[in-house]
C-alpha cells in the first residue's frame, strides 16, 4: 500500500509542511496569527576561515543575494 502523499510525489516533509499550513489557515483570526508566527523559522549560518566564526548570516537572505548576484553576471 502506497502512502497518498507518496503517490502525490511528495516527501514526508513537504507533506506534514502543507498539512500543517492547511491547519493554521483553518483557525480563526487570533489563533491563527499566533499560529503562524509559530511556524516561521530563522535559520542561520556562519562560514569559519582559520578557526575563527564569520558573521552570522540569514540562510533566507543569503540565498536571495547569491540568486540576485547570479541574475546579474
Amino acid at each position: 500500500m502506497t502512502y497518498a502523499w507518496k503517490a502525490a510525489g511528495l516527501t514526508y516533509n513537504r507533506y506534514l509542511a502543507v498539512a500543517a499550513r492547511v491547519v493554521r489557515r483553518s483557525l480563526k483570526e487570533e489563533p491563527r496569527l499566533a499560529a503562524e508566527r509559530r511556524g516561521q523559522m530563522d535559520l542561520r549560518f556562519a562560514k569559519w576561515t582559520n578557526g575563527k566564526m564569520g558573521e552570522p548570516q540569514n540562510v533566507a537572505d543569503a540565498n536571495a543575494k547569491a540568486y540576485a548576484e547570479k541574475a546579474s553576471s
